[in-house]
């Protein structure tokens, strides 16, 4: 298409990822309201509104850092972003469909219920974490957004820590011995 913008073309595909986000959440709510009802109970939701909240200002700063400091297009680092970006994204939905109702986007663990060792959870521990620690990198470089992406890419992975350790301890509490949810 002559004249179309790659800024306006980037800004249309993070609204693609912000949608399919909110759709993820409509399942996770979904989700948590059926754990719950198992018995489940939320380990470490301290650092829930921080993820979120980062997590949302990831998604709006990745087209503002764009269009404010007029960030560049390059092709083969676009490339490689994107594909990361979908791999990532096959990663979640791989996991999404492994843990069933299990999944949700708080640390639930129903009491009881066996550790899942299916799918991605065979070789990878926490598998989800890893597909959103590439992804909040990769989605900002793809049009070298790179403010974003060092800088709340950063402040994931040390949200990311905190969740592992508080999923891990409700783990062990629970008596399993490896990650049965995202």
């Amino acid at each position: 298409m002559p004249g179309l913008d790659s800024r306006l073309l980037y800004t249309l595909l993070v609204l693609l990822v912000a949608g399919e986000r909110l759709a993820e959440l409509a399942v996770s709510r979904r989700n948590e309201r059926r754990l719950r009802a198992r018995g489940a109970v939320e380990a470490g939701a301290g650092h829930f509104p921080a993820m979120a909240a980062l997590h949302a200002a990831w998604l709006a700063a990745c087209p503002l850092e764009v269009w404010l400091l007029d960030r560049p297009f390059l092709p083969p680092l676009a490339a490689a972003a994107a594909l990361a970006l979908v791999l990532t994204m096959a990663l979640r939905y791989w996991v999404i469909a492994t843990l069933g109702d299990r999944w949700c986007t708080r640390v639930l663990v129903p009491p009881g219920e066996p550790p899942i060792a299916a799918g991605p959870y065979r070789w990878l521990r926490h598998p989800n974490y890893l597909a959103v620690a590439v992804e909040v990198f990769a989605l900002p470089l793809i049009h070298t957004a790179w403010l974003t992406a060092a800088v709340l890419g950063s402040a994931n992975l040390a949200i990311l820590a905190v969740r592992i350790r508080a999923e891990d301890r409700a783990l062990a509490g629970a008596g399993t011995t490896s990650a049965p949810r995202p």
